[in-house]
């Protein structure tokens, strides 16, 4: 029986020894540090590496320094003009002073959600629905600064702020697909006039170019028929110049007889014309006369 109990001392005894060995040895990672608590005072931060508790007396807290991610579930907030939407959105922080964040603030996150969904109610408020659905940057840049203003004492740096979604009301999504749809029926309307207004200008370029050119044609045209019937009155002015040349070399050996049936030859060909009218030039009266004058000496 005594042997039992001796057993069981020892067993005991390494358990003991074990569970005082794992709480004054802690091995702390890189991203990790650990502040100090003996008998309840704040004796240091320690890490990276082993660090050394004393057990019962040393309380050891781990603090994470890596950038974390905390989603902040959907908030259902009111805008200036009175319409209630709901939003969510994630933001990021790291932990800088390690002593502040366990000195300073019981539960920073939990404090930090409380703190960022009462900043969100605040920052949607003061902006209409238009601007919170437009200016998502300026929301996030907004909240980031007032979070980390509140945070900055606890040694936490708030590093970045992301709304996810923004989900109106039901009829006010309504009317914005309604308004979508309109505009872009406008839209399209703007197309399809510029596309006619580009289309009717072309056309009009191209009728005023074909209208120079035909005019420019017409012209050039009109230059070349003048030209050569210039040509032709000169040729026909030299033709009867020629002519009269001729006339004026053979006048003075013509017979009167010859004269007379050039006369005879004019009659008949006035005689075989379609009119009805005649004009017998003064000279011909004294054709007939210097005719008859001839016909008479030959009856002599």
């Amino acid at each position: 029986m005594s042997g039992v109990v001796f057993l069981c001392f020892v067993v005991g005894g390494a358990l003991f020894l074990v569970w005082l060995l794992s709480q004054s040895i802690r091995i702390v990672p890189e991203w990790k540090r650990i502040v100090v608590l003996r008998l309840g005072r704040v004796v240091g931060v320690y890490g990276p590496g082993i660090v050394f508790l004393i057990p019962i007396i040393d309380r050891g807290i781990e603090v994470d320094l890596r950038e974390r991610v905390r989603e902040i579930p959907h908030q259902t907030c009111i805008t200036k003009d009175n319409a209630s939407i709901s939003v969510d959105f994630i933001w990021y922080f790291k932990v800088l002073d390690p002593l502040q964040s366990v000195t300073s603030v019981e539960n920073f996150e939990s404090a930090a959600q409380g703190m960022a969904t009462t900043t969100l109610r605040a920052v949607i408020g003061s902006m209409l629905l238009d601007e919170v659905l437009s200016q998502r940057e300026k929301i996030n840049e907004h909240l980031r600064v007032r979070l980390d203003e509140v945070t900055e004492r606890w040694g936490v740096k708030v590093t970045n702020v992301e709304i996810r979604e923004i989900v109106p009301p039901r009829e006010i999504q309504e009317a914005m697909n309604r308004q979508m749809s309109a505009e872009r029926n406008r839209r399209a309307l703007v197309t399809e006039s510029l596309g006619k207004k580009e289309a009717a200008i072309n056309v009009a370029e191209g009728e005023k170019q074909a209208a120079i050119l035909r005019a420019e044609g017409e012209k050039q045209a009109t230059i070349l028929r003048a030209q050569g019937q210039r040509e032709a009155a000169i040729l026909q002015a030299q033709g009867f110049m020629e002519a009269l040349k001729l006339i004026n070399q053979v006048a003075p050996d013509l017979d009167p007889r010859a004269l007379t049936l050039q006369y005879f030859e004019m009659l008949k060909a006035v005689g075989t014309a379609p009119s009805t009218k005649f004009v017998v030039p003064m000279e011909f009266t004294d054709f007939m006369r210097q005719f008859l004058q001839q016909v008479g000496r030959a009856k002599e």
